[in-house]
């Protein structure tokens, strides 16, 4: 079955839908937020037809939050610590996203696996960033460390849904690829994927916002605009 996903859940269609409005982004973060910084960056630049409706951090001290507010972009904390359970956390950001009116959830570094009830309140319009080349080194906090233990000669970043299951394993919208070189190190390594991950992620955001991407089973086309 076909679908075309963007501007709101996933359609059981074969048409994209069409953009009638700037698609309003809800933004969760943990750490510094390079991405986020990223896609606002194209946002100013008029790269980005999108707004920033929310930014959610979940610690306290993280300088992506400081970064946002700074900004002047809404922005919100919610530490898992201030309730009893996952799920109560989870529904206070579904909530909260809710509310501000965003069209879809961008997860720019956060450290949080998204449970079932956040996930089935923005089904289908969860997007996440990878550093490797999904689906290798699916999962892991450290895949740029991995990839080169391994001894792989291409690395990369993936950027993809988010879907209730296996960490990392939803459908696949764009990727970028980075080679290896000989004298790398993590450090390195980290810092020219972040470099592919700061440029495909604003990309697959504008084409959700375009409504061209087509999801058919676990793969996700990429459909001419109108």
């Amino acid at each position: 079955m076909a679908s075309a996903a963007g501007r709101g859940e996933a359609e059981q269609s074969g048409t994209p839908t069409v953009a009638f409005r700037r698609l309003r982004l809800g933004i969760l973060i943990s750490g510094r937020g390079s991405n986020m910084q990223a896609i606002v960056a194209n946002i100013e630049a008029g790269k980005l037809a999108a707004d920033v409706a929310l930014v959610v951090c979940n610690h306290r001290d993280a300088p992506g939050l400081a970064w946002a507010r700074e900004k002047g972009l809404p922005a919100l904390l919610l530490e898992r610590g201030d309730y009893p359970t996952r799920e109560a956390h989870d529904d206070a950001i579904a909530r909260a996203l809710s509310d501000a009116g965003v069209d879809l959830v961008v997860l720019a570094g956060y450290d949080r696996i998204l449970g079932a009830r956040l996930l089935e309140a923005f089904r289908g319009r969860i997007v996440n960033i990878h550093p490797s080349l999904l689906p290798a080194f699916a999962g892991s906090l450290h895949a740029q460390a991995d990839a080169l233990e391994y001894g792989v000669k291409i690395s990369g970043c993936t950027v993809h849904f988010v879907t209730e299951g296996e960490v990392d394993g939803g459908p696949i919208i764009l990727q970028a690829a980075v080679p290896v070189m000989e004298d790398d190190t993590p450090e390195r390594l980290s810092a020219r994927i972040l470099e592919q991950e700061h440029v495909i992620y604003s990309r697959a955001i504008q084409l959700y916002a375009e409504g061209r991407l087509r999801l058919e089973g676990r793969r996700v086309r990429i459909v001419e605009g109108s």
